[in-house]
Formats: structure tokens, C-alpha cells, sequence
């Protein structure tokens, strides 16, 4: 299948293929070409340029962008869409003035979700999950990290990693585990917690492992949750088995656990609402990406991301969605990038680049994803006419995507 799209008003994210990131002041520059064409072959981007040198070969299909703008599909590196029915009450219950912690406590967040899940069969699950899976892609999502977590039981994190592995063979998007039986204490260990580490250690990881059902490792570290100490144990025994870490941190308290997660090389440590003056000097040089998740801010009313003092200490920062049943119950990037914009300052030069090659970073996939390069992965957005890309953080409310082809497959 060879594609032509022509006479694009504006094409995003033009890079040379050895750029993996952007940083600092970097992070401000979006480069694009005006009045351009991009050429897919099969699953691959193979050309571009100025519609001066647009190709005359024959092709199987020409689109006609004029006035659009193509930029390469949002690259979403944390989520956790695959989960069993909702938690509507909570979201109810915060209205009504419950914090998140007491809901916990009274066996709501995480535990309700595991609950529902280790009731449910793999089956119904793979259908609830394919549906929100579906619904991101047409909202120009076209490479997503999923985590295990609401299983906090051997079965119930294996059925879990085993349906994104189906989803992974099921659809064109691109897809990686990570594994995150450390996202709470299970009831029964809430007073062992060794206990429970020596099950994700001892009995989860390598039945994983055995079934190559994850790509990274995952804790929840946080005040009340998993403590350093125990994540480190956590990080140590996923890189046995091959799992770089990427960390849940600094989501309600700095607890130093950024120094943690950076000592042992996790390639991203995410959430960060409450940033310290001391982890911004431990992220400065490690190949650690720094990822804010801002719908989860907006959705349980808790500080943003502190984006501009990060960017302007030379960090990079990549944007993701935390999509999950209980505190951002929505997959779609295109909010993301608008209310980095709105509620943390960042310009639409730096929410898009946080949003693709960042993104693409914090995910492990540079190599094929995150730009408009030669040789990567044929999965970009065409917008309806803009007046400028601006528009799109800018129309926050709006549906500005006309179509999106994910790995050279139209959606």
C-alpha cells in the first residue's frame, strides 16, 4: 500500500532520525514544513518534503490535506486501560468531600478495582479493554503503554498482562507491559508487606517472564503505598528478569524516591505534581524521563506538574494520560496537550513535543515512533483545515481530527 498526502497546510515534528528527545529551551522548537507532501509505504513513513518536489509515481491512495495540519499520533506512555467496570461512586464521593486517601481506606481506589477485576473473566475484560483501546486510536493515539496492577494476585496480574499481550497481536497500535504488582497492599498483607513483595518477587515475576508478558516494572511509590526501600527491592528484581523500571513518584509527597528511581536507571518516573528543588538536580543528566500526567490533576483536583520550572532547569518532559478507572477515566492526548497548555503554561511547541518524541522516549520506542522521520512507523494525524496548529490545544472541546493512520492502517 503505497499513500500520498499532499498539500499539506502544515507537517509537524520534522526531525533527523538520531534525535530521541527534546530538553530545556529545545523543547520550544517544533519543526515543520509548509505546503508539504509525506509518502507511507506499507507500515513506513519513505518520504517528505515541499510540495516543490512533490513525487508523480503512481500511488494506491492521494490525500488531499489542503489546509490541514499532519503531525506524527500521540504517544500515551502511561496508562492503565486494561481494568474491570468503573468507579462512578468514587467519583461521587470526592464531590461529596471524601479525599482520596479516605476512600482508600475504606476499601474504594485500587482495591476496588482489583476486587472487580479477579471477578471478572479474561474474556470480558479483553472486550471492556478492546472498546477503550479502539476509542483512543480514533483520538490519535498510536502507541500506548498499558500496566497490569488491579490483579495484587498471581492470577489476577497474569490475566491481566496476558490481554494486553492480545491486544498487542489484535490491533496495529503500538503496545508495551509494563508490570505493577506493587501498585497497593492487598488487604491481607496491609500488615506484611514483605510477604507481598516476596510474591511479586518470587511467584509473579517469573511466571511473566516465563510467558515474555511485560516490557518494564512498575511501583507505586508514595507515602503509604510503597516505600523506597521496597521499590528498590521492586526495581532490583525486574532487572533480572530484563524490566527497566518506570516508576509511579511524587504523585501526593516528595519522599526522595526520584534519587531512588533515577540510581537505578528507570527510564521514567511519572506523575511528579509535587517536584523538589532536589529532584530536579537528580533528573538533570540521567537518562531518566520526567512524565506529568495533568488530566489526573484536573480530574481529582491536585497540583499540576510544575512544567516550567522543570523545562526551565534544562529537563525534558513528556506528556501521557493515566488513563484508569479511578482518577483519570479518560484516554484522550489531545486533552492532555490542551490543559498542559491551559493549567501548566507549557506553549503548543512544547506540549507536542511532549506528547510524540518525548513520549516516544518514556516508552522506549525512538527508534520507530514519536516524528515525522524517514523509516519510522507510518502512524500520523491529518486534522480538519486549522488556521494554525495552535488550534488544537487552543479548541480544547473540539474534535479537530479528520483521520488517523496507525503503522500505515487507516482508522
Amino acid at each position: 500500500m503505497k499513500i500520498l498526502i499532499k498539500n499539506i497546510k502544515e507537517l509537524l515534528q520534522v526531525r533527523e532520525e538520531n534525535i530521541d528527545k527534546v530538553s530545556g529551551a529545545e523543547m520550544a522548537v517544533l519543526p515543520k514544513i509548509d505546503n508539504a507532501f509525506l509518502v507511507i509505504e506499507d507500515e513506513l513513513i519513505t518520504d517528505f518534503g515541499t510540495m516543490d518536489n512533490c513525487p508523480t509515481d503512481t500511488f494506491d491512495t492521494i490525500i488531499d490535506a489542503e489546509g490541514k495540519a499532519v503531525l506524527p499520533t500521540w504517544v500515551d506512555s502511561h496508562t492503565h486501560i486494561v481494568y474491570a467496570g468503573n468507579r462512578v461512586q468514587e467519583f461521587v464521593d470526592r464531590i461529596n468531600g471524601l479525599s482520596y486517601e479516605e476512600i482508600a481506606n475504606r476499601g474504594g481506589g485500587i482495591l476496588n478495582s482489583a476486587k472487580k477485576l479477579n471477578e471478572t473473566s479474561e474474556e470480558e475484560i479483553y472486550n471492556q479493554s478492546k472498546a477503550r483501546l479502539e476509542e483512543v486510536m480514533q483520538q490519535g493515539t498510536g502507541a500506548v503503554e498499558i500496566k497490569s496492577g488491579y490483579g495484587l494476585t498471581v492470577e489476577g496480574e497474569l490475566k491481566m498482562l496476558r490481554v494486553i499481550k492480545k491486544l498487542a497481536e489484535n490491533y496495529p497500535i503500538k503496545i508495551k507491559a509494563t508490570f505493577l504488582g506493587a501498585h497497593a497492599f492487598p488487604t491481607e498483607y496491609k500488615e506484611n508487606h514483605s510477604a507481598y513483595i516476596d510474591l511479586i518477587i518470587n511467584e509473579m515475576l517469573p511466571k511473566i517472564a516465563a510467558e515474555n508478558l511485560a516490557d518494564y516494572i512498575d511501583a507505586f511509590l508514595e507515602t503509604g503505598y510503597f516505600s523506597i526501600e521496597e521499590t528498590e527491592r521492586i526495581m532490583e528484581a525486574g532487572k533480572q528478569y530484563g524490566l527497566a523500571p518506570k516508576i509511579h513518584v511524587n504523585q501526593f509527597t516528595a519522599i526522595n524516591g526520584i534519587e531512588a528511581c533515577v540510581k537505578h536507571s528507570a527510564i521514567s518516573v511519572d506523575h511528579l505534581e509535587i517536584v523538589t528543588d532536589e529532584d530536579i538536580e537528580v533528573l538533570k543528566g540521567s537518562i531518566t524521563m520526567p512524565v506529568a500526567l495533568p488530566s489526573c490533576s484536573y480530574f481529582i483536583s491536585i497540583p499540576y506538574t510544575p512544567a516550567r520550572k522543570m523545562m526551565a532547569a534544562g529537563l525534558p518532559l513528556a506528556l501521557a494520560t493515566d488513563f484508569n478507572p479511578g482518577t483519570t477515566p479518560s484516554g484522550n492526548m489531545n486533552f492532555v496537550v490542551a490543559t498542559a497548555c491551559i493549567k501548566m503554561k507549557m506553549t503548543p511547541e512544547e506540549a507536542i513535543n511532549a506528547a510524540t518524541i518525548n513520549g516516544a522516549y518514556a516508552m522506549g520506542i525512538s527508534e520507530t515512533h514519536g516524528s515525522i522521520t524517514k523509516g519510522k512507523s507510518a502512524s500520523i494525524i491529518i486534522t480538519k483545515p486549522l488556521t494554525s496548529y495552535y488550534q488544537l490545544p487552543y479548541a480544547f472541546g473540539s474534535n479537530l481530527i479528520d483521520q488517523v493512520i496507525v503503522n500505515g492502517k487507516m482508522i
